[in-house]
C-alpha cells in the first residue's frame, strides 16, 4: 500500500508524507496519563528533543495543557508560561526542528507559532475557541484537526452515535470545509481516539481508517498507551508499549501518514518495516 502524496509546508520546509512521519509527544504538564511523557525544567526537555530527533522523529508535539479525560483545567497565562520557554529553548537549540503545539486556545497558538512552532494541533477542532480556524488561516501553519465532543470533563459521556464512521466522518468534513473557506492549506486529520468515544467505538474506527481517505487529508494517528489498548489487555500505560506497536502498523497499513506517540525509536522502527513490506 502506497501513501498518497501529501506534503505539509512546515516553516518553509516541506515536510514529504509519502513516507510515514513519526511526531514526538512532549508533554510539559504533571498530570498527563502517561508519566514517563512528562517533562520539566528545560535541561530535561532539550536532552529528550535531542534523543527523540536522534531516534527519528519528525515532528514534536508540545503540550502545556493535558487533555486527559477528567483534567482538569489551567488559565490561559498558566499554559503560556509552560510552552513558551520551552518552544523558545528548542528552536534555539535545535533551528531547523518542527515544533507542533499542542492547545486549543488561538492566543497560545498564535503566541507559540511567533516563538518558533510551526505547526497547531488543536483536540476541539475550533469548538472550545471560536477564534482558532481565523487564527490558522492568518497564520498560515498546518493544522491538524482533531475529531471530538464536549471537553475533557464532558467528553466521556458524549459518545453516542448513530453510526460512528459516518458521524465523525461528517463532523470533520464540515470542520474540513470551513477551514478551506478559509484558504488554510494544510490540514491534518485525526480521528481523536479516547475523545468521546468508548473502547469498542474507538477500534470500529481504527478498523475503518480508510473511509476517511475521502477527505483526501493527510491522517495523523494518535493511540500510544491509551487506554483502548491497556483496559483491553488487563494491563498499565507503562506496559502498552507492545500493543501500541501492533496497532500502529495496522494503522499504517489502512493509511496513517503520521505516527504521534510516546515511543520514537519503536514507532520509527515501525514506519521503517512498513516501507520494506509497501
Amino acid at each position: 500500500m502506497q501513501n498518497k502524496g501529501f506534503s505539509l509546508n512546515c516553516g518553509g520546509r516541506l515536510i514529504d508524507l509519502t513516507k510515514p512521519k513519526v511526531m514526538a509527544i512532549l508533554n510539559i504538564t504533571p498530570d498527563s496519563f502517561y508519566e514517563d511523557s512528562r517533562f520539566q525544567g528545560i535541561d530535561a526537555v532539550l536532552a529528550q528533543v535531542e534523543k527523540c530527533l536522534i531516534d527519528g522523529a519528525t515532528f514534536i508535539d508540545i503540550g502545556g495543557h493535558s487533555t486527559r479525560p477528567n483534567a482538569e483545567g489551567i488559565s490561559q497565562d498558566q499554559e503560556l508560561q509552560r510552552v513558551l520557554p520551552v518552544i523558545e529553548a528548542i528552536v534555539k537549540h535545535f533551528p531547523v526542528v518542527n515544533i507542533s503545539i499542542d492547545t486549543f486556545r488561538s492566543r497560545v497558538a498564535q503566541l507559540s507559532v511567533e516563538a518558533g512552532a510551526v505547526m497547531v494541533n488543536d483536540i476541539s477542532a475550533g469548538n472550545l475557541d471560536e477564534k482558532m480556524f481565523e487564527t490558522v488561516s492568518n497564520l498560515q501553519v498546518p493544522y491538524i484537526l482533531m475529531h471530538s465532543r464536549g471537553n475533557p470533563q464532558t467528553m466521556s459521556q458524549l459518545n453516542h452515535y448513530q453510526d460512528i464512521v459516518l458521524d465523525v466522518l461528517s463532523e470533520i468534513q464540515q470542520k474540513v470545509y470551513h477551514l478551506r473557506q478559509l484558504f488554510v492549506k494544510d490540514i491534518v486529520i485525526d480521528l481523536g481516539f479516547g475523545f468521546a468515544k468508548n473502547l469498542h467505538q474507538n477500534y470500529h474506527l481504527l478498523k475503518h481508517l480508510q473511509d476517511f481517505e475521502v477527505l483526501d487529508c493527510p491522517m495523523l494517528v494518535g493511540i500510544s498507551r491509551k487506554s483502548m489498548i491497556w483496559k483491553h489487555l488487563d494491563i498499565t500505560a507503562n506496559e502498552a508499549l507492545n500493543g501500541t506497536t501492533a496497532l500502529n502498523m495496522f494503522a499504517l497499513m489502512n493509511g496513517a501518514n503520521i505516527l504521534r506517540v510516546h515511543d520514537v525509536k519503536e514507532a520509527t522502527e515501525c514506519t521503517k518495516l512498513f516501507e520494506m513490506l509497501y
